[in-house]
């Protein structure tokens, strides 16, 4: 997830990809099923509320940031919307290689949320609410407006990207081995703090890989057409607020 990293060209490519494919797939179990451990029906974390769901999403981000460069992933960037904003500027010159490490990321979440499913395997028929179930999977805005709820997931996205360039930059007397951590600590800033209006994707394969899943899973009467509506928001926003932050990077001259 570090954006001014060298490229890892050096690296072998299967390694790498096998990083980011079980770094995300990490980042989707945890916090998937921390959604699910709080409101899934006879769940012993029922109730557990906003804080706790994205205390686990913070705290999934750090583990899968860690399990990603452990793996072979040195950037682990786990988000196509952070591999894009380095794309961009310059860390990958393969777009096979980008291409390849987007498809990666999806099918760690999609293989992510099966494992949720499996998780909490009773606890489907015992909840009747189908958008509960649904929730558990995907995003979804609060208040349903286009505009805004795109609005919404540009800014988290982009203020992950920028505040990453920011402590990659040589401005920047952070530890490395302290960047993940501090990673975590701004996913649940933004969760926290923006992420009440649309569930905060601020990640496509976050969001797709898990409703491509909740798709194909028997998890009772499915809200299709509700849920694929909506999808395209979560996907594309999250990239423009990366491409976005790639500009900010840029103009502010914050490349290492």
């Amino acid at each position: 997830m570090y954006l001014l990293e060298n490229n890892n060209t050096g690296k072998n490519m299967n390694n790498y990809l096998m990083g980011e494919f079980l770094g995300t797939l990490i980042l989707v179990l945890f916090g998937c099923g921390t959604v699910a451990n709080s409101t899934l029906k006879y769940s012993k974390g029922l109730d557990g509320g906003w804080i706790c769901i994205t205390a686990g999403w913070a705290f999934a981000t750090i583990i899968g940031i860690l399990v990603a460069q452990i793996l072979g992933s040195i950037n682990a960037d786990i988000n196509p919307a952070v591999t894009i904003c380095k794309y961009l500027l310059g860390k990958y010159t393969n777009i096979f290689q980008v291409i390849f490490q987007i498809i990666a990321q999806i099918s760690g979440a999609f293989c992510g949320a099966i494992f949720v499913w499996l998780n909490y395997l009773p606890h489907w028929n015992l909840t009747k609410d189908e958008n509960l179930k649904l929730n558990v999977f995907v995003t979804s805005p609060a208040i349903s407006k286009i505009s805004a709820n795109f609005i919404s997931e540009i800014i988290g996205t982009f203020m992950l990207v920028f505040i990453i360039g920011i402590l990659s930059s040589s401005n920047c007397n952070i530890n490395t081995k302290f960047v993940p951590y501090i990673i975590g600590i701004l996913v649940w800033s933004i969760g926290i703090s923006l992420g009440g209006a649309t569930g905060y994707a601020i990640n496509p394969a976050r969001d797709l890989g898990p409703r491509i899943a909740y798709s194909i899973l028997p998890i009772g009467e499915k809200k299709y057409y509700k849920h694929w509506t909506y999808s395209w928001i979560p996907i594309v926003a999250p990239l423009v607020g990366g491409i976005m932050g790639a500009l900010a990077i840029t103009i502010l001259n914050l490349r290492r």
